[in-house]
């Protein structure tokens, strides 16, 4: 479980997750680029990732830097992730139960899609944000069919009010030329980033670059306004 109160006091800057690693190779770009955390992809994703390709990735993930493992529609990988060492993110229709039990005690995120109209879906309909008090709420994008990595941004002031209330993270259309308006505007806990860092499909290292730079440059702004 997602101790709130705790990330909240901890957030002296803005966490930056890259998602939709493939190779051991993306995982080293990506530390050297300076992020906090990478995602592993075994759902409905151009970036998907066979549960054996996910163990070669996960161990490629050094110290100090956190593997999240991302489980769609189908979570029957769900456990094999979190015996590589990690955090489980939900983005398909799992019941706040079934996340708290995959996740055996240890904090997991919840992924909500944001529409064009602002309507927030949790992917099941009957359980409400709240049903999911005990994860690290994401806010993504909503595309039919898929599961983010949609490269379209939201209404970020959508999720304004809930930002001033709780940590998030903001994902969904990021790139390097927006997401410090997303960190000035929401102040999240974390960003989240896939198709903003690549290019033509491949992970571009000069677009990492550029959006930690961008990252660290509204968080500066930020400590010295």
């Amino acid at each position: 479980m997602v101790d709130v109160k705790a990330l909240r006091s901890g957030q002296g800057r803005t966490r930056i997750k890259f998602c939709g690693m493939t190779s051991p190779q993306d995982v080293a770009v990506a530390v050297a680029a300076g992020v906090d955390a990478v995602g592993i992809i075994v759902a409905n994703s151009e970036r998907s990732v066979t549960l054996e390709r996910a163990r070669e990735i996960a161990a490629a993930i050094p110290p100090y830097v956190s593997g999240v493992g991302v489980v769609a529609d189908d979570t029957s990988g769900a456990e094999a992730l979190r015996d590589l060492g990690l955090t489980l993110q939900f983005a398909g229709p799992t019941p706040p139960d079934e996340c708290e039990r995959l996740a055996a005690g240890r904090p997991y995120i919840k992924t909500f899609f944001v529409g064009e109209g602002g309507e927030v879906s949790t992917g099941a309909p009957e359980f409400g944000l709240h049903g999911y008090a005990h994860a690290l709420w994401m806010f993504d994008s909503s595309a039919p069919g898929r599961f983010g990595g949609s490269g379209l941004a939201f209404r970020w002031e959508t999720v304004a009010e809930v930002a001033r209330e709780r940590p998030i993270v903001v994902a969904g259309g990021l790139s390097a030329e927006n997401v410090g308006i997303v960190v000035q505007t929401l102040r999240p806990f974390a960003v989240d980033v896939r198709s903003g860092i690549e290019r033509d499909g491949e992970k571009d290292r000069e677009r990492m670059l550029a959006f930690v730079r961008a990252v660290h440059a509204a968080d500066d702004a930020l400590r010295t306004a």
